[in-house]
């Protein structure tokens, strides 16, 4: 299929676009974490069984719900049960550890993956990790940027590589395992608002990862990502595809609206609570703490107030597809693939209901999947006339002819 028609009168993609999940993972605290784990996993297997192309894994040391620290260590264990999907870090927080290490844990995974492993980085996104790794969160772009140099270098130079900062310091390095991947496997970089993760994409040549791009600040800064993206790498002499970049966004889908409420009084309140108290994000175009007390309000009143700030969408189809062409609009170009961030707003049955329901109905109106299949019915209703004339005619042909034959 070379494209899709437009779903909303909004801007019209030249591609398919295809699908997958972010796992933060937001998981409330007061579950079993290892049932929590186990069930990500089956998520991913589910995923790829429905058609999700991508699952991404998050990396967080703190605040008790994005629970998985070693990213890596999750895609490990999510290729040993798929066979398809592809697998990426969302994101490996540079500024946690040492480059050569991160170069070479990526090296085994792209051969244990068999090429289907994506490196995706950031600079570490919740201030509580790096306050207590002792970090300055201020600096962090900048360490990120200082690592994926040096990652690059190590994954792309026929020479060792050394390297001297204020944190971490390379001599004479040789990664002694080669990328599985011809000539390298995908890299990716993370970013919400700050210029500084699509800079460093287009002056390597990396995908571009958008977090907290469906309201408030990213997505403001969404319409110009690309646009700084593309200017560097031209600079730098790099091409790149808009069908790399990747954009989160919060659903959670049913048949009908009133039952997606009905769903997300399981644990969205939980997680409004999360966001609003615990973390320093941003909800929609105003911050949660200025909202009132989600796990008092009215599931009705909550889920109509998310909703009107855009920050995520609860609903049936309908309302999955305008969500997602907003975004589209918004991108000023169009994305290469949404990533449906994961959550525990339902449970766990009405989870997997929902994904099953996006693949159903939400990937046609994105991918032009049914438009043959639609075309075929109404041309094969034109003809149908014509084609029961001729049906009646063939039948009273035999009819006479077995008649006949038995005289």
């Amino acid at each position: 299929m070379a494209g899709t028609e437009s779903v909303r009168g909004g801007q019209t993609l030249e591609w398919p676009l295809q699908f997958g999940l972010f796992l933060a993972p937001l998981h409330h605290p007061q579950q079993n974490p290892t049932r929590a784990l186990r069930r990500d996993l089956e998520l991913i297997v589910r995923a790829e069984e429905l058609g999700f192309t991508e699952a991404w894994i998050g990396e967080h040391y703190s605040t008790g719900h994005e629970i998985i620290a070693g990213g890596d260590l999750f895609v490990a264990a999510a290729a040993e049960r798929t066979k398809r999907i592809r697998l990426g870090t969302g994101a490996t927080s540079l500024p946690f550890h040492h480059p050569f290490v991160v170069a070479s844990r990526a090296v085994q995974l792209d051969h244990m993956t068999m090429g289907r492993y994506v490196l995706g980085v950031g600079p570490g996104s919740l201030p509580t990790d790096s306050t207590m790794m002792g970090l300055d969160h201020l600096q962090q772009r900048q360490m990120m940027a200082e690592s994926f140099e040096a990652i690059h270098a190590l994954l792309t130079s026929d020479e060792p590589v050394s390297r001297t900062t204020s944190w971490f310091t390379l001599k004479e390095a040789e990664l002694q395992l080669k990328p599985f991947s011809y000539p390298l496997f995908e890299m990716a970089v993370a970013a919400v608002e700050s210029p500084a993760g699509p800079t460093l994409a287009g002056r390597y040549g990396a995908s571009l990862l958008s977090l907290a791009a469906a309201a408030g600040p990213g997505f403001i800064a969404m319409p110009k990502m690309w646009g700084v993206l593309e200017d560097t790498a031209n600079e730098f002499g790099r091409t790149v595809d808009r069908r790399s970049w990747r954009v989160t966004g919060l659903m959670h889908v049913a048949s009908s609206y009133q039952q997606a409420v009905a769903d997300v009084r399981h644990g969205l309140p939980q997680y409004m609570d999360y966001i609003g108290r615990v973390t320093s994000k941003v909800v929609g175009d105003a911050a949660a703490t200025e909202k009132p007390d989600p796990m008092t309000a009215d599931i009705e009143d909550l889920v109509e107030g998310f909703n009107a700030s855009n920050a995520g969408c609860v609903g049936g189809p309908d309302e999955a597809v305008a969500f997602i062409q907003r975004l589209v609009d918004n991108s000023d170009g169009g994305i290469g693939t949404f990533l449906l961030m994961m959550n525990d707003w339902a449970d766990p049955e009405a989870t997997f209901r929902s994904l099953e329901i996006i693949s159903r109905e939400v990937f046609p109106a994105f991918q032009g999947s049914s438009r043959s299949l639609i075309a075929a019915q109404e041309r094969a209703a034109g003809l149908r006339p014509a084609a029961a004339q001729v049906s009646r005619m063939a039948v009273q042909r035999a009819t006479e002819g077995y008649g006949s034959g038995r005289g």
